[in-house]
């Protein structure tokens, strides 16, 4: 093997292993040094640092930074999505478009980028979301790539969160554990979240500005923020629903509050949720805030409301309903449900011996 000194190449050591990068913060070379893919692979790289900036894989996600379909995006998956943005950038945005149309170079390239978030597997599989999603816009509107080469990729993270949704146990848990200085792990306006959260399959943005003014005298309807507001949620008062708004106290426009009075913020809600969660004992349960919508949408089917009826008290889509039942509701919950609407639904056949006309 010939023994190359490449002026730039950098070199990092990590758990007994050296990789070769082009420069500091530049692309990942393939092969062992000297060889013919670490020397194409070299060239390649530096061949496309001095392409004009517009020829560049930069130019697109800068152009997608400033699309309206960036633009349509939740305000909390943009701030997300630009720290990932900006990795991204970082790694990939000094190499030309036209590398990304060499599918069999690019595609080992893009999968030891996701081999650095392999002990975060979610986040590996959210930062492959995220550049998958540039790549298609450069194919198109932009048209400066053939074809997205993160198509065909596989998810690393698999969770069935059938097996770990919320149960009565949990909630009760939650609410009455007390920390190690004997006060409530919960607090009285976390506990109202939680419930409101069940009893109304909101997403959290939608559930933190809920006010008293979407309640009429029938049902709660909202405009989601999901949807832009051109889908409602449509949420009727049940008995149990409005005994929970009986008990929260008015003192804000919005119904849920924080201890000081104001309106939750989703951070301030998800750093007191974790902490409270924390306290009592419950952090070596995969259990997130969200998957109190799973718990709503679980009540809903299983008592025997169908998908449509679902949906539009959530204000999703009937796949989306679908897609959460799938992931939340156990095998055993839904043959339960499907027995009391066959039991609700269906008579039982008159014996012959019954029948005085036989």
């Amino acid at each position: 093997m010939v023994t190359v000194d490449l002026r730039g190449v950098h070199k990092v050591s990590s758990k007994g292993r050296y990789y070769y990068y082009a420069w500091r913060g530049g692309p990942r070379l393939t092969g062992i040094p000297g060889s013919d893919d670490f020397m194409a692979s070299y060239n390649e790289a530096r061949e496309s640092r001095n392409v004009p900036d517009s020829a560049k894989f930069r130019s697109i996600i800068q152009a997608y930074r400033k699309s309206q379909e960036y633009a349509k995006l939740a305000d909390s998956t943009k701030r997300n999505w630009s720290r990932m943005l900006d990795k991204i950038e970082a790694h990939f945005g000094d190499l030309s478009n036209a590398q990304f149309d060499r599918y069999k170079r690019i595609r080992p390239i893009i999968l030891q980028w996701r081999g650095q978030f392999a002990e975060t597997p979610r986040t590996a599989d959210y930062g492959m979301q995220v550049l998958s999603r540039v790549l298609s816009y450069g194919v198109d509107p932009l048209g400066k790539i053939a074809s997205n080469p993160c198509e065909g990729i596989k998810s690393l993270y698999k969770n069935d969160r059938a097996a770990i949704t919320w149960t009565e146990a949990d909630l009760a848990t939650l609410k009455v554990a007390k920390d190690d200085k004997g006060k409530p792990a919960c607090s009285t306006e976390m506990a109202f979240a939680i419930d409101l959260a069940i009893h109304t399959g909101l997403r959290v943005g939608d559930l933190i500005k809920v006010c008293w003014s979407h309640v009429g005298e029938d049902a709660i309807i909202i405009a989601t923020g999901k949807s832009k507001g051109k889908r409602e949620a449509f949420i009727p008062l049940y008995d149990n629903l409005r005994e929970l708004l009986q008990r929260i106290p008015k003192r804000s426009k919005t119904i849920l509050t924080n201890s000081r009075g104001l309106a939750w913020t989703q951070d301030g809600l998800a750093s007191s949720f974790h902490t409270a969660k924390k306290r009592a004992g419950l952090n070596d349960r995969n259990l997130h805030f969200h998957d109190l919508r799973g718990t709503a949408a679980t009540k809903f089917y299983t008592v025997g409301l169908p998908e449509r009826v679902i949906a539009e008290i959530m204000g999703w889509s009937e796949d989306e309903v679908q897609g959460i039942i799938r992931r939340y509701v156990d095998r055993t919950a839904a043959t339960r449900a499907m027995i009391a609407q066959i039991n609700a639904g269906v008579k039982l056949p008159v014996k012959l011996d019954e029948n005085p006309a036989l």
